[in-house]
């Protein structure tokens, strides 16, 4: 975010909510998760609706990072600074939902 690199900040706000909820799964499951579709592992674990929402919103970001032509423009140019906050303030609810659940 700092550096103005909103594309990428976009991608790594995507990866952390991905990480933490690898963590949830892997704490209920006590397996791992191969899937990157962060809707489709939520779902899996009857995440609330206000998690399912931030991870539709982040979603798409992790496609579009490594397939440029996935976003039909060019990544540096599919995301602003105003969309990187949103994504970052998202993420964060998944971390934050994501770390109690692995604490209980």
């Amino acid at each position: 975010m700092e550096q103005g690199v909103y594309y990428a900040s976009a991608f790594y706000a995507q990866q952390a909510a991905e990480k933490s909820l690898k963590a949830v799964y892997i704490t209920q499951f006590k397996k791992m998760s191969v899937k990157h579709n962060i809707v489709s592992l939520s779902e899996e674990f009857g995440a609330p609706p206000e998690i399912r929402k931030a991870c539709r919103k982040l979603n798409p970001h992790y496609v579009q990072a490594r397939y440029p032509d996935a976003a039909n423009a060019i990544p540096a140019e599919a995301c602003d600074d105003e969309m990187a906050q949103e994504l970052l303030e998202e993420s964060r609810k998944v971390f934050g939902w994501s770390e109690k659940q692995v604490q209980k």
